[in-house]
């Protein structure tokens, strides 16, 4: 590899991720935003438009429990990550992979992996990050042999 195309291949990455700023999310003003579900609430911190789009964090605390399942979907990302706050989760994946997320577990979800949210307590709080920021929801049939949810 020579100097030169190296050179372009660290400028290439380096424009690739867009400049980033500081930013400070205070729980005593928190901004909300409209988000996937209408149980939840959105308190959005800010990395939307540190980032120029490029991540996105929030927390997402339960309104109430849920109800019934959100069915089986998909998230168009390169992924999202949650770490339960407080109160519990219950997942399942396509892969047959069921888990149930307490307070300080975590799950990373890889972007198009096919899960269903089945329960959450009525106290749930979590904190959800996506790579991008703009993150689409695609409802799926059930995986064969898996409830329909």
């Amino acid at each position: 590899m020579t100097i030169e195309s190296a050179a372009l291949k660290e400028k290439t990455a380096a424009d690739a991720q867009p400049a980033m700023k500081l930013t400070v999310s205070s729980a005593k003003a928190p901004e909300f935003v409209r988000g996937r579900r209408d149980f939840f609430k959105y308190r959005d911190l800010g990395l939307t438009k540190a980032t120029e789009g490029w991540m996105r964090a929030q927390v997402t605390s339960a309104i109430t429990g849920m109800t019934e399942p959100t069915g089986w979907h998909y998230h168009v990302c390169e992924g999202q990550f949650v770490y339960t706050l407080k109160g519990w989760v219950e997942l399942e994946f396509a892969d047959g992979t069921s888990c149930r997320l307490d307070a300080g577990d975590s799950v990373f979800i890889p972007g198009g992996m096919r899960h269903n949210e089945i329960a959450t307590s009525d106290d749930l709080e979590i904190l959800e990050i996506s790579v991008p920021a703009d993150m689409g929801t695609v409802p799926v049939e059930a995986p064969p042999g898996r409830a329909k949810g």
